[in-house]
Parts: C-alpha cells; sequence; structure tokens
C-alpha cells in the first residue's frame, strides 16, 4: 500500500487509477484527504460540514466491495464535497444563511443520488455566498472563505468555498452552482476548472434555487480529464426536473486528445476593451495563440447587447430570488424569531434576523421590479432584452465553434475590499453573466499567473449542449500550454 501523504494532491483520474490497481485504498484515499483539510482548513475556511466519520464509513464499505471484485462505479473512492445549498439526507443543508442554520433535509437532490451511486465518497459542505448572491464569499452568515494563493484575497463566488476546496487539495473535485458565474469566477480565482453545462442539461432537483432560469450546477475539477469524468456523471433528463434536457449525453472522456486544427475560435469585440486588465488580457492571449499554434482559426465576432448583462441579470435574478426566498417565512422550517407575538411580526423579525444584508437588498429589488406599474418598465422588458443577447450568441456561433473570453476583468481582490460597494462587486460578473442570460454552456481553465502569483483564468463559451467541444479546446490548450500552473503556496 502507498503511504496516504500525497494522495491528497492527485487527480480524480489517478486515485481511480491507484485504486483500481491495489496501489491504495478507498479509506487511505479519504484519510489523505481528511488529514489535509485539519491541516490547512483553519487558513482556508472551505468547510461548513464536515462528514469525517461518515467519509471513513463509505470509503470502507467501497474497499469492501472492491475486495470482493464489485464495480462500484466511475467514481469509486473520489473524495467530493458539496456547496452548501445541496440537499443532503446526511449532515445539514443551510447555504451559508442564519435562516437555514442546522436545516437537515428530508430528501437528497438528483445529483448527489447520482454521486453516490458512482461510487464517489463525500466529505460535507462547503462554504457559499449566503443563498449563492455574492462574488466573494464574504456574504456567508458562518465565515469568509480564503482564497488558497494569497489568504487575505477572496477565492471569488458564490461558490468560493468549492474553488478552493479544489485548489487546496481538501477535496478532488467539488459541487458547485452557477448563476451569473458563481462557479466560472471563483475558479479563475483559485486556479481550478470549473464548468457551467448548458441550462437543463444537469438536474436541479435538490438545489436550493436562487434564480430559477439561471441556476446550473457544475463541477470544479484539478484538470480537464477530471472535468470529462464528472460530467459523465452528473449529466442526464432527470424526470424530477422539469427543466431537464430530454437530450443524448456524449461521453465527454471521448473529447479528451482531439485535435483542433478544425475548430474555429471566436473573440467577442466587446470583451476586449480598456475595461480589460492589460495583465490578464495578455495571459488570454498568449492562451489563444496556444490553440491557434494548435491549428485553430481564430476570427473577431461580436456580442452587441453585451453591455447591457449586468443590468438585465440584476433585474431577472433578484426578481426571481424574491419569489423563491418567499417561502423562508419562519412559519414551516428555518430560523423562527423568538420574539414574535403576530404573523406580521413573524415574518418581519424572522426574515430581517435571518437574511443577511445582501439577500436582503437582492430580494427588495427583485419585489420592486416585479411590482405592479414597475412590471413592464423594468422585468419585462429585460426579459426582452436576455432574448437579444440569447441571439447574439446564436449569431456568433453561426461564424464560431467556440468563443473565448477572459473569465474576469482581474484576478483576485482581497478581503473587504469590494464588500462595501456592491456594484463594484456585481461587475465581477461581467464577463460570466451573459452565458447565463443565454443558457450556453462555458468553462474556465486557468492560463497562468499574474506577477502577483495569482491565477489568470481563460473562458471557453460554446454552443448549447455542446459540452463536449468546449472539453475537447479546453483539453487541448491544457496539453500543449507549456506551462505547470503549480499548486497555492499553503505549506
Amino acid at each position: 500500500m502507498t503511504m496516504t501523504l500525497d494522495l491528497h494532491s492527485r487527480t480524480a483520474h489517478e486515485l481511480r487509477d491507484a485504486l483500481r490497481s491495489g496501489e491504495t485504498t478507498a479509506v487511505e484515499i479519504a484519510q489523505s484527504y481528511l488529514d489535509r483539510i485539519a491541516d490547512v482548513d483553519s487558513r482556508v475556511m472551505a468547510y461548513l460540514d464536515l462528514w469525517e466519520e461518515y467519509a471513513l464509513e463509505e470509503a470502507g464499505a467501497l474497499d469492501e466491495r472492491l475486495a470482493k471484485g464489485e464495480d462500484p462505479g466511475p467514481l469509486a473512492g473520489i473524495p467530493i464535497a458539496l456547496k452548501d445549498n445541496f440537499c443532503t439526507t446526511h449532515g445539514t443543508t443551510g447555504c451559508a444563511s442564519r435562516i437555514l442554520r442546522n436545516f437537515e433535509s428530508p430528501y437528497e437532490g438528483t445529483v448527489v443520488t447520482r454521486l453516490k451511486d458512482a461510487g464517489a465518497v463525500l466529505l460535507g459542505k462547503l462554504n457559499m455566498d449566503e443563498f449563492a448572491m455574492g462574488s466573494s464569499t464574504e456574504n456567508s452568515s458562518v465565515q469568509p472563505t480564503h482564497n488558497p494563493w494569497d489568504i487575505d484575497r477572496v477565492p471569488g463566488g458564490s461558490s468560493g468555498g468549492a474553488a478552493a476546496s479544489v485548489a487546496a487539495d481538501e477535496a478532488a473535485i467539488a459541487l458547485g452552482s452557477d448563476t451569473g458565474g458563481s462557479i466560472r469566477q471563483p475558479a479563475a480565482f483559485c486556479g481550478c476548472i470549473g464548468m457551467k453545462p448548458t441550462y437543463g442539461r444537469v438536474s436541479r432537483y435538490g438545489l436550493v434555487a436562487f434564480a430559477s432560469s439561471l441556476d446550473q450546477i457544475g463541477p470544479f475539477t484539478k484538470d480537464v480529464e477530471d472535468l470529462a469524468l464528472i460530467m459523465n456523471v452528473i449529466c442526464g433528463r432527470d424526470p424530477l426536473d422539469a427543466t431537464s434536457a430530454d437530450l443524448p449525453v456524449p461521453d465527454y472522456s471521448e473529447s479528451l486528445g482531439r485535435e483542433v486544427s478544425d475548430i474555429t475560435i471566436g473573440l467577442p469585440k466587446e470583451f476586449y476593451t480598456d475595461a480589460l486588465n492589460d495583465e490578464m488580457r495578455a495571459k488570454v492571449d498568449a492562451a489563444v495563440a496556444v490553440l491557434k499554434e494548435q491549428g485553430a482559426r481564430v476570427i473577431e465576432v461580436s456580442l452587441p447587447h453585451t453591455d447591457y448583462g449586468i443590468a438585465v441579470y440584476y433585474i431577472i435574478a433578484p426578481a426571481e430570488a424574491s419569489a423563491n426566498l418567499a417561502r423562508f417565512d419562519g412559519v414551516r422550517y428555518g430560523f423562527r424569531h423568538p420574539d414574535a407575538k403576530t404573523v406580521e411580526d413573524l415574518y418581519k423579525l424572522s426574515k430581517s434576523e435571518g437574511f443577511g444584508r445582501e439577500v436582503q437588498r437582492r430580494i427588495m429589488l427583485g419585489t420592486y421590479v416585479l411590482s405592479s406599474g414597475y412590471y413592464d418598465a423594468y422585468y419585462l422588458k429585460a426579459q426582452k432584452v436576455r432574448a437579444l443577447i440569447r441571439q447574439d450568441f446564436d449569431r456568433a456561433f453561426e461564424q464560431c465553434d467556440v468563443i473565448i473570453t477572459p473569465t474576469t476583468p482581474t484576478a483576485a481582490f482581497k478581503l473587504n475590499e469590494k464588500i462595501d460597494d456592491p456594484l463594484q462587486m456585481y461587475l465581477n460578473d461581467v464577463y460570466t453573466n451573459s452565458a447565463n442570460l443565454a443558457g450556453v454552456p462555458g468553462v474556465s481553465i486557468p492560463c497562468g499567473l499574474t506577477d502577483t502569483g495569482l491565477p489568470a483564468g481563460m473562458q471557453i463559451i460554446g454552443k448549447p449542449f455542446d459540452e463536449e467541444t468546449i472539453i475537447r479546446v479546453a483539453h487541448a490548450y491544457e496539453r500543449n500550454r507549456g506551462f505547470d500552473p503549480g499548486k497555492p503556496p499553503l505549506e
């Protein structure tokens, strides 16, 4: 048997191969990750609910099945952690909010069931911006998460705990949710891979809703081969989610290693403006040059309604949030204020103390734009512009196979730098939220380090339900980029 010391630093597919060859056991793998969490999470603060005993029990059961010659599944023994908005029957599901503190879900989400059926070992729940509303994970009601590359900086959000856990080797794979960039932006900040699949590609059953027409579940991984591995498990039609697409799911692993000489890359001119940090632009330009050297054709395309993306997003998403979060009323479950004497008191006090400032801000904004007299002026108009944004992508994809942009305008910013300036915080999603509005898939992949040693991310956006091509292009870049993105200096 191998020593457990280095297991946490390996990719999921390396762990899979080591387990199947008899080099190690599922228990050793789980213990290596638990030891790693014990060693570094007091600085990273990625976990909210760690399932140490549960993980070791599940790993032990997998080892027994392997000893009998059984095949427990494609994720056998792989330690995976979940954002705190995934419903699980083990542990708590709190959305990093006081209003759901210590809530135990009576049912399990479809994606969680698929992970368990595939043999994954679940490590626990990860920190997030409360109800997925934020870009820095500073809006968690429990704790801020720190970027493993520089613990004085944010990991991004809202899935900051998930991104940080993978970057810090505290999970082999993590699952998060992406409503306006909440997987891709923290993946870029933390130097790992993060994908938002096409809306409808992955079941949302068991994901606590923020904005139901925008939310999508997706993975964080250490490399593109791991991305293909986990996508093969989580994608596909689910009768429990009416919005999940009844379309065949390809074997994404077959996309790996394929050439890109027949691929046309579109660079949207609206993304490459003076607002983009020079260093980030240089990193993305260099990454595109790598793909061009592999034979890909590069053209300029236009997404003319890009400038309206932030405004449209911050009308539609809060409107849907105000409806979705109305269920947290202090009556049926969640936080109930002890001083309430009337029904009006119960609603007012429970929501005022149960929800944090950013969640309250978005509920109020959403309720306003849906109110009588303002619905047509704001919400209806935003939906019309959303349709135009989708048409922009449709027209661009008539000319190209994928669109490449920066993932974020800058590298990770410092903790507390933007928390009191909501507009500056919202602008972190300027390159990511249009993919949610259009329902198209996108991935962020590391494309280098800045002069200050912080990761930069490149975003590859694809046609609806064409994650296969995104993975193909991402893998071609990964294997030809000519540098090792390295590990955060947590040691």
